[in-house]
């Protein structure tokens, strides 16, 4: 590796917060402390590491109204880091309703958050590094998108590198075991769209780490999306997580710069389908399900699934204190909506939490 690059860590979509409440009720394994763990060990990558630069691509809670504890929690973090020297950029997201909560934690020289349309210039070893970007726009983005970047300011700028920082879906990106694929609508955020004088976008909203193409005559701009940081839905069960390390090089000695992104996995833990066809019994349901969980890994996700409509004994039986008797207490368990039918289906489009 030679020493003229700039080294930029980005990751997005920590969701901080998710199953975490603050007095719980029952006392039981949550997936909140995997959100936190997560986010802690990507900070501490960058500690030891020491990139030029930290980018949050967005959604660093998990939703807009997040309990005060949750914020302190979430924000101490973000500050202690901060005391390395190494700045820390952030995209207020959908989540967060394009606002980060106001707090004293914001106040460090090194955390910037894109409030507005706006542009940051960090001086690095190696060039000056702007970095335009805004919070999260809804609604129709053919009419938004050119006003909302002409507004950051970036044009104006001079910079040895200007890279775009967004919390949008950008078309071509893909989500899902689908593979759905992100195209026209109107909230999608067409390549052509973008300038082509950046040398790259960040990107955040998506939750698949990925790599698009922006094509243009100079080279192709690339479109970089770390993913979300944990897996917050069976959606993604299959997708690894984690973060990208980034590194802008000069190798032709002129303007031109090539960007190298790097995927790092993060741990997470497995998500299981136990379906429960063929359980004609509340007895043989609690000696199924306790024979299943044996053959699981002990931190398992696990979500009860029957593609058929279950008879209404089974179904009752399947309560939050049940599943807590009959699987390890280090396992998260979740009924899938399947196991309802039209007429019962939670209220919650998600698979409901016991």
């Amino acid at each position: 590796m030679t020493d003229d690059r700039i080294r930029i860590l980005l990751l997005a979509d920590t969701h901080l917060g998710y199953d975490f409440p603050v007095r719980p009720r029952v006392e039981r394994r949550r997936r909140g402390p995997d959100f936190f763990n997560n986010f802690q060990r990507v900070l501490d990558h960058a500690a030891r590491t020491k990139p030029d630069m930290v980018i949050h691509g967005g959604d660093f809670f998990f939703r807009a109204r997040v309990p005060p504890k949750i914020v302190d929690m979430s924000y101490e973090m973000l500050y202690k880091f901060a005391q390395t020297g190494i700045p820390t950029l952030i995209v207020p997201g959908n989540h967060e309703r394009s606002r980060l909560p106001p707090s004293i934690w914001l106040g460090h020289p090194n955390i910037h958050v894109f409030d507005r349309p706006r542009t940051y210039i960090v001086e690095t070893a190696n060039g000056a590094v702007a970095l335009a970007g805004f919070p999260f726009v809804r609604g129709d983005l053919r009419e938004q998108l050119g006003p909302v970047i002409a507004e950051t300011g970036w044009s104006g700028i001079s910079a040895d590198v200007k890279l775009l920082c967004m919390h949008q879906a950008i078309a071509g990106a893909q989500v899902g075991t689908s593979n759905y694929t992100f195209r026209t609508a109107k909230d999608v955020v067409q390549m052509a769209d973008i300038p082509p004088e950046f040398d790259a976008v960040l990107a955040g909203h998506i939750h698949r780490a990925q790599v698009l193409k922006r094509p243009r005559t100079n080279g192709d701009m690339p479109v970089i999306y770390p993913g979300s940081t944990e897996r917050t839905s069976f959606a993604e069960r299959y997708e690894p997580k984690g973060f990208y390390e980034i590194d802008i090089v000069n190798e032709h000695g002129d303007d031109r710069r090539t960007v190298e992104a790097r995927f790092h996995e993060l741990p997470t833990r497995p998500m299981v389908d136990v379906a429960i066809d063929g359980i004609v019994s509340p007895d043989l349901l609690s000696i199924f399900l306790r024979e299943r969980s044996a053959g699981l890994d002990a931190d398992a996700i696990v979500r009860i699934t029957c593609e058929n409509k279950l008879d209404e004994p089974i179904l009752s039986r399947l309560t939050a204190s049940f599943l807590r008797s009959v699987f390890p207490a280090t396992m998260s368990v979740q009924l899938g909506v399947n196991l309802y039918g039209e007429e019962r289906r939670p209220k919650r489009k998600s698979d409901r939490w016991t």
